[in-house]
């Protein structure tokens, strides 16, 4: 551990490069190890430590190259959305644009950190001169404190509105928790025993232990959760919407059949207006009176076009939830307004933005209160506002598949459910569906 981390101070850029790339390895194998269906926490906690280790160990180099492949890691999937625009010359600028963002993140709270360091030195000249040890000692707790600061606050750093990189989600399937407190005593041990070499000081991570007991299978067999398998193309083709609405349908009739009380469909799985089209609105209200159906579709207002939840009880009454959270660049441009509009035209075909709603919505189902979330805004601490008991949640991976989206997005969920203890039922298009109790995965 001394060698490596000392080949990773030096100022050689094949050397930081490499230090950067192992620190990212082992920081992202939790979720390529989720991905594979591997549960070992035992090497999801050893391997975050290390990788925070090294992290703080480095020099400025090192931080950004750590920023660049982790950046590149853990969001390499987002490019994959251009080849439903039919640019696939696109994916490796987008995938280097995100690994520099990430790199010039990490860099700028390594310099930051290391300038104020200094900064404290030539504070104390005077006592430098006569203790000069000491005073080189506390420069380098002082950096070491804010590069740990800035992997606490990292997680509110959202580039472009995107919000998914959180360190501590490092630890959502390992010994140690997830919490704000639990992830900064842990970069508090990491921190004491680099200054002092003493690993004493990792005794700090027994209150950050997170060790959950086995838990029973209490999941409401009463409600059933569709997984749907239509790729983008086939979903937006409008030659191919009554065989698909028919197949969700029939999904519904089997719900009913098998005696359930509510039927969760993926995100948008009826892509047209459903306010706008009477004869499949009147459809589902007449299925609607043997089982409560909460559907993805988009809502007209008559103005801008709205990705919502729609809500159809065994009591006649219907209600829509619109998003709250729009996926950046994918439904709502963060740019400018006179960059906005050259981007929509260019890569959007001038599509228009979806609008967002401007309050988070829940809606009770038989007495039970769900909160409404809609693919990325589920992923969003903002959607967590009261530690809603229960979320149904709606999402469409069609976009980013075959890749690690699901699984991240699956593991982000987890760490919400663990932090505010949130019951989720999660209905997915081209991926797995499940539910989350306690942070735990089940099946649909």
């Amino acid at each position: 551990m001394t060698i490596i981390t000392a080949s990773c101070r030096t100022h050689r850029s094949r050397t930081a490069i490499v230090c950067g790339l192992f620190t990212a390895l082992t920081g992202s194998l939790f979720i390529y190890l989720s991905a594979l269906g591997t549960d070992l926490h035992w090497l999801n906690t050893l391997a975050a430590l290390l990788s925070l280790y090294l992290l703080l160990s480095s020099g400025t180099k090192v931080w950004f190259w750590s920023g660049f492949f982790f950046g590149l890691f853990w969001f390499w999937w987002i490019a994959l959305s251009f080849i439903h625009y039919q640019m696939p010359w696109a994916i490796p600028f987008v995938v280097l644009l995100i690994a520099m963002i990430y790199g010039g993140i990490f860099w700028l709270i390594a310099k930051v950190a290391l300038n104020v360091g200094r900064l404290s030195l030539k504070n104390k000249s005077v006592a430098k001169q006569r203790i000069p040890s000491l005073i080189t000692h506390h420069s380098s707790l002082i950096t070491l404190t804010l590069k740990a600061s800035g992997l606490l606050v990292l997680s509110y750093i959202h580039p472009f509105g995107f919000d998914w990189f959180k360190p501590e989600l490092m630890f959502v399937e390992s010994y140690l928790g997830v919490e704000k407190w639990q992830f900064a005593l842990i970069l508090a041990a990491i921190t004491l025993t680099i200054w002092k070499k003493q690993p004493v000081f990792l005794l700090l991570l027994l209150p950050a232990l997170h060790l959950s007991s086995a838990m029973q299978d209490n999941r409401d067999n009463t409600i059933s959760i569709v997984t749907t398998h239509t790729p983008v193309e086939e979903k937006w083709n409008k030659s191919m919407h009554d065989a698909q609405f028919q197949s969700l349908l029939q999904s519904i009739d089997q719900a009913i059949s098998a005696n359930k009380s509510l039927v969760i469909l993926p995100e948008s799985v009826f892509p047209v207006f459903l306010n706008r089209n009477q004869r499949l609105f009147e459809q589902l209200q007449q299925h609607a009176k043997k089982i409560n159906i909460v559907t993805g579709a988009l809502y007209w207002d008559g103005k801008t076009p709205r990705n919502a939840t729609y809500i159809f009880t065994t009591d006649g009454k219907v209600t829509v939830a619109n998003k709250v959270v729009l996926v950046p660049f994918g439904e709502a441009n963060p740019l400018p307004d006179f960059l906005s509009d050259w981007v929509n035209r260019i890569f959007y075909d001038g599509a228009v933005d979806y609008k967002a709603s401007t309050h988070v919505a829940d809606y009770t189902i038989d007495g039970k209160t769900y909160r409404n979330a809609i693919c990325f805004e589920a992923t969003s601490e903002r959607l967590y506002e009261g530690a809603p008991k229960q979320m149904i949640v709606l999402s469409n991976n069609g976009w980013f598949v075959p890749s690690i989206e699901p699984t991240l997005q699956r593991l982000l969920l987890q760490y919400y459910s663990r932090k505010y203890g949130t019951t989720i039922y999660h209905a997915v298009n081209m991926s797995p569906s499940y539910r989350i109790i306690n942070a735990k995965v089940l099946s649909p």
